[in-house]
């Protein structure tokens, strides 16, 4: 809209945000006090799956086997093992059928299969002295996790002549929901003061540095409320919750950093409370509202994707990334507005005998002017550094999320790895795969073809139900249960020929149609990323250079992350240090997972650098001095925010499931590597390249930006060709302090 409309509406918004501070800060109690009933048990509903894509092959026989053939898709197994005697001594087998038995008689339990009553080499482990039962629970995610808090403690511990431990998917899936839930406390322990310590350093105020953890719990539990009502129709994953608190506790202080540290100069020039707020609004508040939209872009693209794992951080970091933002434009003016001068009060700095750890313009400036003199080497050697950092990547190996998420103690990790060691061609990693359709002769010839298959173990079946025209065949492979053989092994089976219908599924199954699924939206995610950002940041500053600057160095920002998963997660380096079992593997949803968030934060430190650069520039039409000026005012700024933002993340990087700590501190090696290197000296060196053609756009583009842009100075206009500004000169900025 006109620039006229534009700045009306804001004016008018601000007005509203103003005008009644205790009012609004009432209503924003009464909202979190409503969230907080709203959002009471979300944990308990949300589902630590997901991972498969719902519309493929695998999900069809998985789903088609678990109504027609229940003892064809196990999710809860029961390790029975002996003291002393074999599988085989009559007070063993005596004891393995009574369970399986008293097992069979739950109600909530169906397909029932004993290595006593099946008699199966499957069941029987190697030395002798372990068996398995094996059985299915009904229902979805949710139901298989109550049922196994139910049954599992009935079954755990010593039977007579035997002990039973509780594994299988379903114990997995339990184990893990709880044990997220356990760390994302601990994580919110650790984080928390020291993060209240961090702001209380970098804010010098008490008050001030409390105001962002306000703003970040009013996003956590408006978010909670959210996603409790989105279960009520959908899946959503128990991970999203971490993503809920690392994003609302280092969203909130990026935006309160912004808007405090604007704030605090508009109050330096003698005006009151209240039009500070308004100027405040008028440009870091539009600021901050870009931003923000800009990171849920990034995350939206993860809506594309059909798994519900992915899909959950999109609902979960579009609703937190747009309540801070909320909170960060209504909540924290209005409180603004009350606090006035009072929100310098009680430096503690002083009292703790602490040096001002206020921002450091004039380093960071002459850190620019520094790199702007030797913008080629420090651009090529940036560029290269940070390649080389991400070479890794290009050996990874994609797998699933299986029980070694879990810590080594954890008793359903025991069991599965006890199966892995003890049961070679258990079920564990079996190909399943339905006919349907089929006569008991073209079964068996399609049953010989898969046996003489490289790979092939043996196969087990065919299985049938009178009547119902299906069957399956379980296929044990020779690798392990996911590796590229065992993928390799379902493509070619799902490849034989013939004349009736053959679904293949089991964790090979799963893993291949997950690659699939997210190899045909990559590229749907990848664009609509690049289009909103490219739209968005041409928005911000009318260039079309600085978008594809942006995107390019945003994605070049993330390799160090990409390689350190590698190196570290798949390859197994340091997994004795922190405390992890390495599978060899990366899970196939995590790169997507990463990339999406960690772009999403790369723009909001991309956003606050280029508006400050940008109002100077129009200004002034200076570009050197632009970019010096950007640089001194937000460089400490984003370097103070991306360190706060990576104790949180390193604090959520603390959990025992591997996958919350390959988020965590792959993310937080994101958010440090873009704000020190691409940032600081990156960014400026490029700039500094690309000279005064950074700020070109075609004519009928530069009026569209001229009509439609927005700017965290007043007027959006850009310099004409001579460098003379068209915008309305603003007061010369006072020197840098701190924020």
């Amino acid at each position: 809209m006109p620039e006229v409309n534009r700045e009306t509406a804001i004016r008018g918004w601000t007005r509203v945000v103003t005008a009644r501070p205790r009012l609004t800060l009432l209503l924003a109690l009464l909202f979190t006090a409503l969230a907080v009933v709203a959002g009471h048990g979300v944990g308990d509903r949300l589902a630590s799956g997901g991972f498969e894509a719902p519309a493929s092959q695998s999900s069809y026989a998985t789903a088609a086997l678990a109504e027609r053939f229940p003892a064809s898709q196990p999710n809860l197994v029961l390790l029975v093992s002996t003291r002393g005697a074999g599988v085989d001594d009559p007070a063993v087998v005596a004891q393995g059928g009574a369970l399986a038995r008293r097992l069979a008689a739950d109600p909530a339990v169906t397909g029932v299969t004993s290595y006593w009553g099946a008699h199966s080499p499957a069941l029987r482990a190697d030395d002798g002295h372990s068996a398995m039962i094996t059985a299915r629970l009904r229902g979805d995610d949710n139901a298989v996790a109550a049922e196994v808090k139910r049954i599992a403690p009935a079954y755990r511990g010593p039977h007579g002549a035997v002990t039973v431990t509780v594994g299988g998917s379903a114990a997995v899936h339990d184990e893990l929901q709880t044990t997220v839930q356990e760390d994302l406390v601990r994580a919110e322990v650790i984080a928390l003061p020291i993060t209240l310590l961090l702001l209380v350093m970098v804010f010098g105020s008490a008050i001030a540095a409390l105001l962002p953890l306000g703003i970040g719990v009013v996003a956590i539990l408006g978010t909670n409320a959210v996603l409790r009502g989105i279960t009520g129709f959908t899946d959503v994953s128990v991970f999203a919750q971490n993503l809920t608190t690392a994003l609302g506790l280092g969203l909130a202080i990026d935006y309160a950093l912004f808007i405090v540290r604007r704030f605090r100069e508009e109050l330096a020039t003698g005006v009151t409370p209240r039009s500070a707020v308004g100027r405040t609004l008028r440009t870091a508040g539009r600021t901050v509202l870009f931003s923000a939209l800009t990171v849920a872009a990034s995350l939206s693209a993860m809506l594309v994707f059909p798994q519900y794992f992915l899909r959950s951080f999109a609902y979960a970091g579009i609703a937190v990334v747009l309540l801070a933002a909320a909170a960060a434009l209504i909540v924290l003016p209005a409180s603004l507005v009350l606090l006035g001068d009072r929100v310098n009060a009680l430096d503690l700095r002083k009292a703790l005998r602490l040096r001002s750890a206020g921002e450091p313009g004039a380093a960071y400036a002459r850190l620019a002017r520094l790199v702007m003199r030797r913008a080629p080497v420090f651009a090529i050697g940036a560029v290269a550094g940070l390649l080389l950092l991400g070479l890794p990547f290009l050996q990874v190996k994609f797998g699933t999320a299986d029980d070694r998420q879990l810590p080594a103690s954890a008793q359903a990790h025991v069991v599965q790895q006890h199966i892995r060691q003890q049961f070679p061609g258990s079920p564990d990693g079996a190909i399943t795969v339905l006919t349907e359709g089929a006569d008991p002769g073209r079964l068996a010839q399609y049953d010989r073809r898969v046996a003489a298959l490289p790979g092939v173990v043996r196969v087990e079946g065919p299985f049938s139900a009178p009547g119902s025209g299906a069957a399956y065949l379980t296929v044990l492979p020779k690798g392990e249960a996911v590796d590229t053989g065992t993928q390799d092994l379902v493509r070619t089976i799902r490849a034989q020929p013939a004349d009736f219908r053959a679904s293949v599924t089991g964790q090979a199954a799963v893993l291949v149609d997950s690659k699939h699924a997210i190899a045909l939206k990559l590229p749907w995610a990848a664009g609509i990323i690049a289009l909103v950002t490219l739209l968005l940041v041409f928005l911000l500053t009318g260039s079309v250079i600085i978008p594809l600057q942006a995107v390019l160095l945003n994605a070049l920002s993330l390799t160090a992350m990409f390689g350190a998963v590698v190196w570290v997660f798949q390859d197994g380096h340091l997994s004795g240090l922190l405390g992890f079992t390495s599978t060899g593997s990366i899970e196939t949803t995590l790169p997507v997972l990463m990339f999406c968030v960690a772009f999403g934060l790369s723009m909001d430190y991309g956003v606050f650098l280029l508006s400050r650069i940008k109002e100077e520039y129009d200004r002034t039409g200076d570009h050197r001095a632009s970019i010096v000026f950007g640089l001194s005012r937000t460089g400490g700024l984003i370097t103070a925010a991306a360190v706060i933002l990576a104790v949180v993340m390193v604090a959520i990087g603390t959990s025992r499931v591997t996958n919350t700590k390959m988020l965590g501190l792959g993310i937080a090696l994101a958010v440090l590597m873009d704000a020190m290197v691409v940032r600081t000296l990156l960014v400026p060196a490029v700039m500094r390249l690309t000279g005064r053609f950074t700020w070109w756009a075609p004519p009928a583009l530069r009026r569209f930006h001229d009509r439609f842009g927005i700017s965290e100075g007043g007027a959006v206009t850009a310099p004409d060709r001579a460098g003379a500004p068209h915008s309305e000169e603003r007061r010369d900025p006072e020197p840098a302090g701190s924020p």
